[in-house]
């Protein structure tokens, strides 16, 4: 694949988790999540986007959230389990981000908020019409996701080097 091949990556914040005496890692999702968690995955199949990986956090909850979503996907993309995901730093995901082959087109990272948005917004420095103002006047709720294009390497992945060309919340 060339270098001026654009590339996408797609950050899916898990759906609705339960709050239980269960530790943080292993909270599973709550009714409205198993709900969400499809809805997601109809959209990002709906977006016509072909992943050719996805990285899923470790946690219960995000594993949970791609098993309901991926069944609505045409394909299954190869699924690596990231223990690094669960409770990264934005530097983390950068660097994480940073070493996926470049083969790899179309990535998938299905993960935890406040990651998941400080990466979209990090890594966008425009957006196609109003998707930034509403990711920064929404948030990244559960079960969001934001889809950032960019040129170059995943090596090359940094600050500011992206398009922010869709952003989807269950609400919408």
């Amino acid at each position: 694949m060339s270098v001026d091949t654009p590339r996408r990556i797609v950050l899916l914040r898990h759906a609705k988790a339960e709050w239980s005496q269960d530790s943080d890692h292993e909270r599973p999702l709550a009714e409205r999540g198993r709900k969400d968690a499809p809805v997601a995955g109809r959209k990002l199949a709906d977006s016509g986007i072909v992943f050719d990986l996805a990285l899923c956090s470790t946690a219960a909850r995000t594993r949970e959230t791609w098993k309901l979503a991926v069944h609505e996907m045409p394909e299954r993309p190869r699924t690596v389990y990231e223990e690094r995901l669960y409770e990264a730093s934005l530097g983390e995901l950068i660097a994480l981000v940073n070493e996926t082959p470049d083969e790899i087109r179309d990535l998938l990272v299905i993960g935890h908020n406040p990651g998941m948005h400080a990466l979209a917004d990090a890594l966008s420095n425009a957006a196609e019409g109003d998707a930034l103002a509403r990711m920064t006047r929404g948030g990244f709720p559960t079960a969001a996701f934001a889809v950032v294009e960019f040129p170059g390497t995943w090596k090359a992945v940094e600050h500011g080097v992206g398009k922010l060309t869709e952003y989807w919340t269950p609400n919408d």
